[in-house]
């Protein structure tokens, strides 16, 4: 009787390579719409360059394993042993990690025209939601503040603070929150009319909120910007 062996079928050296091209325009449009416009408190120039990696990556991974079952179960072999310890600690992050492994896959499985819809679309939804957001809520300031934890349980510190931001800002976001036994600090994104509401709002923090320490960085002056 004689055996059967499947092999995989040869891999496109020209489809590979138009893939891989088409994957890296998309994800350089997606890493630069971040760089520019995302709200995220880490590095965004650092992350926004390791998008379209991300993309190169799972192109390659999915052109090789796609048309072999054996390479499939392999991978899924492998990466079942992989243990991937970075905290994603922003969702916007989130979002565009999916976003440029999606465009990966799609361009790994020979789905060009697919997902070039796909990405538009979704582009120019992330587009028009930056265009339309209401002045109001395209916060202009940073700001980390640390203060004595107020009581046994830092409410009266964390309530003194938000009454004084809330006085002197026209719109306030609290992105973070960090409870210790001897301290709290707490990270805001805000927006301040001018530069004498900020001045103010410095003052009302050293006065109502003894032993406080806080950074105020403009958002456009942030790494990533």
């Amino acid at each position: 009787m004689t055996k059967i062996v499947a092999t995989p079928e040869p891999l496109s050296i020209a489809a590979l390579a138009l893939d891989m091209l088409l994957a890296f325009l998309l994800s350089a449009i997606v890493a630069w719409y971040y760089a520019r416009f995302a709200e995220t408190l880490s590095n965004r120039v650092k992350f926004a360059k390791q998008l379209p990696f991300l993309s190169l990556t799972t192109v390659l991974v999915i052109s090789v394993v796609k048309s072999s079952l054996a390479l499939s179960l392999g991978l899924v072999g492998a990466l079942s042993i992989v243990r991937f310890r970075t905290a994603i600690k922003e969702p916007e992050e989130l979002l565009y990690l999916f976003l440029a492994i999606a465009i990966g896959l799609g361009m790994g499985a020979d789905q060009r025209v697919p997902t070039l819809v796909a990405v538009g679309i979704i582009f120019l939804l992330l587009l028009g939601s930056t265009i339309l957001k209401p002045k109001l809520h395209r916060r202009n300031l940073y700001v980390n503040i640390q203060v004595p934890a107020g009581g046994e349980d830092g409410g009266v510190s964390f309530s003194a603070v938000n009454d004084i931001l809330a006085t002197h800002a026209s719109f306030v976001d609290m992105r973070r929150l960090e409870k210790q036994p001897s301290w709290l600090q707490m990270t805001y994104f805000l927006d301040c009319k001018n530069q004498e509401s900020l001045a103010a709002l410095m003052d009302d923090l050293q006065a109502r909120v003894p032993g406080c320490t806080f950074n105020f960085v403009e958002q456009s002056n942030m790494p990533g910007v």
